[in-house]
């Protein structure tokens, strides 16, 4: 028997059902694509004067072989032109990740234009240089390698130079098929350089409930820290690193500095030729700040208490007393984690 043919009304039902059904189609793969933009294009964090610090975590899924091999890249000094320099010449590894000078010295004793900032913690920040003009640790691996100034290579020079070392072949290998490629490199260094989180600091240990982690006095320099409004910018798990912000805010940094401006003062607007970026910076994160003076984008300042002073004054228009500066001072000095201990010593 033959099904009886469907009314109007029950067409038309199933009709405008058809309709909702695409157009929720439509809908969902809209919001797939634009959450998909904001996870590969991220938006830079709005200044905040509430937000935590959290504590810092290792990178979880690190290939240990990887970064076995990033860490033997990372002091070798064949990636030098003249295989004088290695990423450690500017960035030890013993101390706070940085070399503890204004201006780090290059190839041929060429003087850079920028203060080293550290190596550790760096997988936590948004870019990476002082002007964010690196995306990643695998396209900032690359910077120092190709500049003239500092170790004037490139990749081609420093394969060749690898491809001729059995034992650095063999471990090559434990990791990546042949032939070497400066992709695989860089990843290898970056690997390397995402496994140096410095975890497990006096401050950690308080947000986790240890109340005798700090001193008292650590404790009032946090509190000052946040009511100032340092966290403004200094937030998050690194205390800084991921946000932009311009170097003199309230008052006229550049001006009392004295000296020409260089090119290197101009930060992001040399990147983007935006006026509201000239002299705008990555602010550094103070993870290892007690460690690695002398401070800022020109290494102008060699006293934590004195780098603390300016910014309240550049940043927030505050003058802060000797005791809130001592109060911050220690603070910042809780911040800083342990060390990793090497695979080997190089």
């Amino acid at each position: 028997m033959l099904n009886p043919p469907l009314s109007k009304k029950t067409l038309f039902f199933a009709a405008m059902m058809l309709i909702v059904l695409v157009a929720s189609i439509g809908y969902w793969q809209h919001l797939q694509t634009d959450h998909n933009t904001k996870i590969n294009q991220p938006q830079l964090p709005t200044k905040d004067p509430t937000a935590p610090i959290t504590p810092l975590k290792p990178i979880a899924n690190l290939d240990p072989k990887v970064v076995s091999l990033g860490q033997q890249l990372f002091f070798d000094k064949r990636l030098s032109k003249d295989n004088s320099l290695s990423c450690a010449s500017c960035h030890n590894l013993q101390t706070g990740g940085d070399d503890n000078m204004p201006k780090s010295v290059g190839i041929n004793g060429q003087i850079g234009a920028l203060n080293a900032p550290t190596v550790f913690n760096t997988a936590y920040n948004i870019r990476q240089f002082w002007d964010g003009r690196a995306k990643s640790l695998e396209e900032q691996a690359q910077g120092p390698i190709h500049n003239p100034v500092e170790m004037g290579s490139n990749w081609q020079e420093v394969i060749s130079k690898l491809t001729f070392d059995k034992a650095f072949i063999k471990q090559y290998k434990q990791s990546f098929s042949l032939p070497i490629s400066a992709q695989n490199l860089a990843f290898a260094l970056a690997t390397f350089e995402r496994s140096l989180v410095l975890v497990d600091s006096p401050f950690d240990r308080w947000l986790k409930g240890d109340v005798n982690a700090i001193s008292g006095q650590a404790k009032r320099g946090y509190e000052k820290f946040k009511s100032y409004g340092c966290i403004a910018c200094h937030q998050g798990a690194a205390v800084g690193g991921g946000l932009f912000e311009k170097i003199g805010t309230l008052n006229d940094y550049f001006a009392d500095r004295g000296g020409n401006i260089t090119p290197a003062d101009l930060g992001r607007y040399n990147l983007t030729g935006e006026e509201d970026q000239r002299h705008e910076f990555k602010v550094p994160s103070l993870r290892t700040a007690s460690m690695t003076a002398p401070y800022f984008h020109d290494g102008s300042v060699w006293q934590l208490r004195e780098a603390i002073a300016k910014m309240g004054w550049y940043q927030l228009g505050i003058k802060l007393t000797p005791e809130d500066i001592g109060d911050i001072e220690v603070f910042i000095q809780s911040l800083a984690g342990k060390i990793p201990p090497l695979e080997k010593t190089p």
